[in-house]
């Protein structure tokens, strides 16, 4: 069985999210149905990222094994053909045994876009980012990403009921910045890992402090809550991307 990765952008509009459900339509089920067919059989794929309904994805990894040999230029030609438009393999290249691509990534980057005017209400924009349709104050985000670098506990800024054995990340990038297109701004951050709605929850509570809504101090007294109960609401899923996944023994990562 040959180990195998691939990096997938996707357009998550149309999807329950990555993981497979029953009777929803998903990037892994799709995926999983495109390699079955080479395979004459199931093939089942590991997501570095398990994006929600809604979310888009430029560089999500996903590794799977194959029961016959191919040469990876044939497989991603096919690959290409199999899946639907609004799921492009950008890569395909054979991975060390054993590889996973979830447990065995290092760093997670995502971004997050807003539309900061009136035609972010567009139906051609609206779907891709947060149509927030109204002026935001850079120095008030800046000053609610200030305290997230470095390691810290989100469980004040995750979704309830998640079982882990810790809820510790280790943030090493947290900047947001003015679109190139003036259009808004981006926020990026990258991390050793990522607890569910948690990217989602820091911009919810970067827009309230931008907004006056709330003081910048409440970041670090959340940092240091118990749970998300004082939490700004997260914002909505259409403006979140899964940039890159970092793996040390993979030369080319998933940098998109």
């Amino acid at each position: 069985m040959q180990t195998w990765y691939a990096v997938l952008e996707y357009a998550g509009t149309h999807y329950s999210g990555w993981q497979r459900q029953p009777d929803q339509r998903t990037v892994q089920a799709e995926f999983e149905a495109a390699l079955a067919r080479l395979a004459g059989g199931r093939v089942v794929v590991h997501g570095a990222g398990r994006t929600d309904a809604g979310v888009h994805a430029h560089g999500q990894v996903a590794s799977f094994q194959l029961p016959r040999p191919f040469e990876a230029a044939e497989l991603h030609r096919a690959l290409e053909a199999l899946t639907p438009p609004d799921l492009r393999v950008v890569r395909v290249a054979a991975a060390p045994p054993g590889f996973h691509a979830r447990k065995h990534a290092t760093g997670r980057r995502y971004a997050y876009l807003i539309g900061t005017d009136a035609t972010s209400l567009s139906p051609f924009r609206r779907p891709f980012e947060w149509a927030l349709a109204r002026p935001l104050d850079l120095n008030g985000l800046a000053a609610a990403a200030a305290p997230l670098t470095g390691e810290h506990d989100f469980r004040g800024f995750s979704a309830v009921g998640q079982q882990k054995p810790h809820y510790r990340s280790c943030v090493t990038e947290a900047i947001w910045r003015e679109r190139t297109d003036a259009k808004g701004f981006i926020f990026e951050i990258e991390a050793n890992r990522f607890l569910h709605r948690m990217v989602r929850f820091l911009v919810g509570i970067a827009v309230d402090v931008a907004l006056d809504r709330r003081p910048a101090d409440d970041v670090s007294r959340l940092l240091r809550g118990a749970d998300n109960a004082e939490a700004s609401a997260p914002a909505p899923p259409e403006g979140l991307y899964l940039m890159a996944v970092r793996y040390p023994q993979l030369d080319e990562g998933s940098a998109a």
